[in-house]
């Protein structure tokens, strides 16, 4: 199980937008059950993202250096760590 804290899931709560429609969550409780259940990642660096993309298979069309960040599934979590999430 992954263990989120609270920049992570603050993170998650104000911009969950860039990615659902709607709000999966209103609170950190609820932010921490859906990271949990999809499966979400904590990265330390942008080449870690670009690796778990690369491992999982998805397709970053052509995207290059820092603009693999502009993914809908990469949420900056502004310590130099990264949320990734898998709609």
């Amino acid at each position: 199980m992954h263990e989120f804290d609270d920049a992570v899931l603050q993170c998650f709560l104000k911009n969950q937008g860039q990615l659902f429609p709607e709000n999966v969550a209103s609170n950190l409780e609820e932010a921490e059950a859906f990271l949990e259940e999809c499966l979400a990642v904590v990265v330390d660096s942008i080449e870690d993202v670009w690796k778990f993309f690369e491992e999982e298979g998805i397709d970053v069309e052509n995207a290059q250096g820092d603009e693999i960040l502009e993914a809908d599934e990469v949420f900056d979590i502004g310590d130099g760590r990264y949320l990734i999430v898998e709609g």
